[in-house]
């Protein structure tokens, strides 16, 4: 949805101008910052201080939430969660609906995504699967399916094949285009079954999804013990380990640093969203018509939907179980590079939910105004932060200092500046050495990117570089974050309206 989509000419213009809303204020912070630091450095070094303290508090108290997250995640992984679901007479009227879309992946990223699903502790006849294909794609889909069902087709409760038609007026060629034709494709089995829609979780993959063995048995027991379970959504926590060593040193701690980001979100569930791979009550997915078919940011437009469909009585529940997927690997550097910033650009092309909320939240008056306020700044906050805060930090902050003149540069302001954000920036680095330390704790965690494989050598390689990258943090959160959103909320501020891509999966050879 967008403003050209509006027939009524007042909606329109007020849709328009939510549209222009994220980026407008993120330019402004941008351009006050340059502009002032020539006219009046002394007011945005005074800013650069305050900015920083305040980085300083929130890098503190993130930090504390990805312990705690870490901490619970271990301790997740060695429950039995079947024998949990067992004590619910229910239990054995649960079944799960997982659709995998996919878009020109290849056999060798399908495969392991099928196999988790046949590694799950949980019975497999509780199981129904979609291999959501598109048109588009048809010669490779074709090829793939084939294969797919002939290696699975007998190894779950049922499995459907479905080919998404292309140029279908009004959608948009995508992810959420393709999950909505596919479950309405597994609708009418489930309508021939007379399964009730209460009864069935539904989960969204990617191609490249692998779940751990407990997430289904994990998502059934909290899907069962909560007395509001078709009032939520249940998000895994991505981890981008499947592919980590073979994934140059950018994508990798772009991929580290996304899962301790939705780590840290799992300890704020008042502020989680569905990300990614996810699961909700098929009931709930039926009463909002399933995905928006005209979004990119499908997987988190899925809970607005929600959200309004049930005037605000609507959550997100964080499972702190991982799934795994794919850092971005392409074919050289450069290649890489390309792609990991155009999935940034599609990440934050979630942009597009703030006008999309602020509009619905005007017309539905039955959400209450403090839910409406909470939400509104979450997400504004959370998009604006996004575009700016790694600019000011690495860039602006130095700037009064430069063009300030030698006026300001002769001031005690100016001579300390450099000295104060050296000790405040010094000790916001408690956030990297947390994040370094789990990521550790994490290779050795997983047994697909352990550190210890190969002898004392290749330990000492892998420690060094996992090191390493974190040095080019500033380049990453600059140009692989603050840029490629800054480019979203700019595009969207001239209603220049992007379409869904798919990140390339490529699996090297080691």
């Amino acid at each position: 949805m967008n403003a050209t989509q509006l027939q009524n000419s007042k909606d329109r213009i007020l849709y328009r101008f939510f549209e222009i809303l994220p980026g407008f204020f993120s330019w402004l912070t941008l351009i006050f910052c340059f502009i002032l630091s020539f006219i009046k450095p002394a007011w945005v070094a005074i800013f650069i201080i305050c900015f920083d303290v305040y980085w300083l508090i929130k890098v503190s108290y993130l930090a504390i939430y990805l312990i705690d997250s870490y901490r619970k995640l271990r301790n997740n992984l060695k429950i039995n969660w079947l024998n949990l679901c067992k004590n619910f007479a229910d239990f054995e009227k649960i079944y799960h609906l997982v659709i995998i879309p996919t878009y020109k992946e290849e056999l060798d990223v399908i495969i392991p995504t099928f196999e988790s699903l046949v590694n799950a502790n949980y019975p497999k006849e509780k199981i129904f699967v979609v291999f959501a294909c598109e048109e588009r794609d048809i010669a490779r889909g074709q090829k793939n399916s084939k294969e797919i069902e002939r290696l699975y087709e007998n190894k779950f409760g049922y499995f459907l094949t479905t080919f998404h038609q292309k140029n279908i007026k009004g959608e948009i060629a995508g992810k959420g285009s393709n999950e909505a034709w596919a479950a309405c494709e597994a609708k009418k089995f489930i309508d021939q079954k007379k399964i009730p829609y209460e009864n069935i979780i539904v989960s969204t993959f990617d191609a490249d999804t692998c779940a751990h063995k407990e997430y289904f048995p994990c998502l059934t027991y909290n899907f069962l013990k909560n007395i509001n379970r078709h009032n939520t959504s249940y998000q895994p926590v991505p981890m981008f380990f499947n592919n980590f060593w073979e994934a140059n040193l950018l994508s990798r701690l772009m991929g580290l640093n996304t899962t301790f980001w939705n780590m840290m979100e799992q300890g704020r569930p008042e502020r989680l969203y569905t990300f990614s791979s996810h699961s909700m009550s098929f009931k709930t997915l039926v009463e909002v018509g399933f995905w928006e078919r005209d979004v990119v940011s499908e997987d988190s437009r899925i809970f607005w939907q929600c959200f309004l469909k049930k005037n605000g009585d609507y959550h997100s529940f964080p499972l702190l179980i991982p799934v795994y997927m794919d850092a971005v690997a392409a074919e050289n550097l450069k290649k890489t590079f390309i792609s990991q910033y155009k999935q940034q650009q599609r990440w934050s092309w979630g942009v597009e939910n703030i006008p999309y909320v602020l509009y619905k939240f005007l017309k539905n008056k039955k959400i209450s105004l403090n839910k409406k306020i909470v939400h509104s700044f979450s997400i504004f906050e959370g998009f604006h932060s996004w575009a700016t805060n790694a600019l000011i930090i690495f860039i602006f902050g130095w700037f009064p200092i430069l063009v300030g003149g030698e006026k300001f540069n002769s001031t005690v302001l100016a001579q300390n500046l450099p000295f104060i954000t050296q000790i405040l920036m010094t000790a916001a680095m408690i956030g990297m050495i947390v994040s370094a330390t789990l990521g550790f704790l994490l290779m050795n965690v997983e047994p697909k990117i352990k550190i210890a494989e190969k002898g004392g050598k290749y330990r000492f390689k892998k420690l060094f570089s996992l090191l390493l990258q974190w040095l080019f943090l500033p380049i990453t959160t600059i140009f692989l974050g603050s840029v490629p959103a800054l480019d979203s909320q700019t595009r969207l501020m001239f209603g220049r309206y992007i379409g869904f891509w798919a990140t390339k999966k490529v699996r090297k050879r080691q």
